[in-house]
């Protein structure tokens, strides 16, 4: 007999113990074990098929809801409930959801879409509008359409109206914050940043001494700032690799230059370099929608923030090449050191999770110019050649670059 009570209170003492990290106390009340040979369990959301009204194609799908039931906090706590049936009780709603529309309606559904807390929708529209249109049309369309926010009413219906007034003004200030907060780089049009001073106009006029107005001209002053200050810096920048190893003619003397330096030095440069870049990635460039118009003609422009990176990874690897073939005199023995010091320098890169120079070092000793060299890598000590495979390694393409993603997420 109390055999068996110490045994149930073991198993609850090793419930309180998992779930002694969390925040707030929790209680275990039931589980069910899932069944392996059972299907598993169907989704929440099940869609049924698609309305077209006023130019915009919806998405109509049921979603299960739960419903509140009547027990408060200290019931649940005491696992006490009049009826525990309720807390199984769904309710199946139609919900409405934009899949297609014209830019006009794909705006006006900004402001539908955030009063009705489906932030979803707001978040893809932001990231992805550039692909069809650009900030201007966009800004123009919100604006315009919602561009009358004082307006005097009388009559009975004046509180009614004011109320919704102010609830769009602070909706639209909400959808205009999150698109200053997270896609900033949209603003940033030089020399003028029309854009940007069009939303500071129109939120000093609708919306007079808001934290929005002040974040906007906080912004225009960092990007006016910024503007100067690259200017300046493009006369004394020349760009390139920290070091120049090879002459214009083709003739170098950088052999020496290049082992002079210690690899963890060099590592730790190309790092340096590579963050200040990766910090100015922005997001939305890396979508493929953008990033596969940049050679057409006209869109130039596009990503320059991924044009940035790709450049510094091309400038690493060409960098790696000319070391390694720049000076025609070098003897195997002599050109084996240079590559051994670039097999350095990229576990170096490795140790600091630097995975870009990793790569354009490893593609650069991999390219059929540097990977014929036979007499070359005959002379590669066997450690550095082990280092060397276990490096590439990383790169796999099996799995679908499993290795290479688990190492990038990992602390």
């Amino acid at each position: 007999m109390f055999e068996g009570c110490r045994r149930a209170r073991s198993l609850w003492g090793g419930v309180r113990l998992e779930v002694a990290g969390e925040s707030s106390p929790v209680v275990l009340h039931s589980f069910t074990q899932l069944d392996p040979d059972l299907p598993p369990l169907e989704s929440s959301t099940q869609e049924i098929g698609e309305e077209l009204e006023d130019g915009v194609i919806y998405s109509i799908s049921l979603r299960k809801v739960q419903l509140h039931h009547t027990a408060n906090k200290g019931q649940r706590w005491l696992g006490q409930f009049e009826n525990e049936s309720a807390l199984n009780l769904y309710e199946t709603c139609k919900v409405r959801t934009i899949k297609a529309g014209t830019l006009e309606k794909l705006v006006e559904y900004l402001v539908s879409a955030f009063k009705g807390n489906d932030s979803t929708y707001v978040t893809i529209f932001l990231c992805t509008y550039r692909a069809f249109a650009t900030t201007k049309q966009v800004l123009d369309l919100l604006l315009n359409r919602y561009g009358k926010l004082h307006v005097q009413t009388n009559g009975d219906h004046a509180r009614h109206v004011v109320d919704e007034r102010m609830e769009l003004k602070n909706t639209i200030s909400s959808i205009l914050g999150a698109w200053l907060d997270q896609y900033s780089e949209d603003f940033r049009k030089p020399p003028d940043f029309a854009c940007l001073k069009q939303l500071i106009s129109y939120v000093r006029h609708n919306i007079p001494g808001s934290d929005l107005e002040r974040r906007a001209r906080i912004l225009l002053a960092q990007f006016q700032q910024q503007e100067q200050s690259e200017t300046e810096a493009e006369a004394v920048d020349h760009g390139g690799c920290t070091f120049q190893l090879v002459e214009e003619n083709g003739v170098g003397d950088g052999k020496s230059d290049f082992l002079s330096f210690s690899p963890e030095m060099v590592a730790e440069q190309f790092t340096l370099m590579d963050a200040e870049l990766f910090k100015k990635v922005v997001p939305y460039h890396c979508l493929g929608c953008i990033w596969s118009q940049r050679d057409k003609k006209g869109k130039e422009h596009l990503a320059p923030t991924i044009r940035a990176t790709v450049s510094q990874f091309n400038s690493v690897a060409n960098c790696v090449i000319a070391t390694c073939l720049g000076d025609r005199t070098l003897k195997p023995q002599q050109r084996a050191k240079v590559v051994e010091r670039w097999i350095e320098v990229a576990r170096e890169c490795r140790i600091l999770k630097n995975f870009s120079s990793l790569r354009a070092i490893l593609s650069a000793l991999q390219c059929n110019a540097v990977h014929r060299l036979k007499k070359t890598w005959d002379e590669v000590l066997r450690e550095s050649f082990r280092t060397f495979h276990e490096l590439s390694e990383i790169f796999s393409d099996e799995n679908n670059h499993s290795l290479s993603r688990e190492l990038l997420i990992k602390p």
